[in-house]
């Protein structure tokens, strides 16, 4: 996959297939936008592409510092190169190419730039100044500049339709199962590595504490969480704490992770972790020796849960589609 930042720098020739969208979590919906694009390039041998933005539009138009994303770009990045796209854009957003009207934005980057042939969209799409055009002005605007344009409908798991603000109120809650069938993924946090007090390890149970630097990450409910990932070709299972570690009198969030027959240095690395289900709530305990019981209860759950689990099957899968369970190990950048 060829990535392009900023719309300017795309001097492609051959005509395209295009969609276009923040794409927040690549959910099922989206997906099925991408392998129609994908699907449908290939058999007319154009090329696939992207067009997302960088940083969210909230973030440009409403000044929203508060919103929380639930793929950080290096994370998109991956799973798109993994659909088979063959270029990604991504634009920075700004309020001056906010300000372009529909018809100029048709004009000068759809059709000038990109060359398109067809436009895969959203149904509930709009674009140009004040978000005032839809799909159907695209369809009307086709004829004119000699493009089609497929409106894909609204994608529904049990009768709801999915969306990322959805799939965020989720996570926020801690409802890591829903989320995951949303995705059609287990949820991802990537991270470096850091040194902690060495508490965990005192009770026999080391962690791993994980530093998020992207500050627009989401970041699941407090708790204690069912994972896996994948180091150097061998896949770990673990639990997860997020919480303030009220037992210990912690006043700051921290997320530590135990991962289950695994003895390595693994400090200052980057790590990618899938979450797959919420076991229990944080808790404050009366001691140490009664958090060292409890996390060996939770232990024996998760590897309960790992051997029952249809999640733990669909990470199989993805792995083999998108290769995106695997962690890789590497020195920080």
């Amino acid at each position: 996959m060829k990535l392009i930042k900023g719309i300017n720098n795309y001097k492609e020739n051959k005509k395209c297939f295009l969609t276009i969208g923040t794409f927040d979590g690549i959910h099922q919906g989206h997906q099925k936008i991408i392998k129609n694009l994908v699907s449908e390039s290939r058999k007319k041998n154009l090329l696939s592409v992207v067009l997302t933005f960088s940083p969210h539009p909230r973030i440009v138009l409403q000044k929203d510092t508060s919103i929380k994303l639930i793929d950080t770009i290096d994370e998109k990045i991956s799973i798109l190169k993994k659909m088979g796209v063959d270029v990604l854009v991504i634009h920075p957003f700004s309020i001056s190419f906010s300000k372009l009207g529909p018809i100029e934005f048709t004009q000068e980057i759809l059709v000038k730039i990109f060359k398109i042939h067809k436009l895969f969209i959203g149904f509930d799409h709009r674009f140009g100044k004040n978000r005032e055009a839809s799909v159907d002005d695209l369809i009307e605007y086709g004829p004119k500049y000699n493009f089609k344009v497929k409106k894909i409908r609204a994608f529904e798991i049990d009768k709801i339709n999915i969306s990322s603000t959805k799939i965020r109120n989720e996570i926020l809650k801690g409802n890591l199962d829903v989320v995951n069938k949303f995705l059609g993924r287990p949820f991802i946090l990537s991270g470096n590595i850091k040194k902690g007090d060495g508490i965990g390890r005192k009770i026999n149970f080391p962690t791993a504490n994980l530093e998020i630097k992207e500050n627009h990450k989401i970041v699941p409910a407090k708790g204690v969480y069912i994972i896996k990932c994948n180091i150097l070709n061998t896949d770990y299972l673990g639990m997860m704490n997020i919480g303030n570690r009220p037992t210990l009198n912690g006043k700051n969030q921290t997320i530590e992770i135990h991962f289950f027959n695994f003895n390595r240095d693994i400090y200052e690395l980057k790590i990618q972790v899938f979450i797959i289900k919420k076991i229990r709530d944080e808790i404050k305990f009366s001691s140490l020796n009664a958090l060292k019981n409890q996390l060996k209860k939770d232990k024996i759950k998760c590897i309960n849960i790992s051997k029952e689990s249809q999640n733990f099957k669909s990470i199989s899968l993805w792995k083999n589609i998108l290769n995106y369970v695997r962690v890789k190990l590497y020195k920080r950048e």
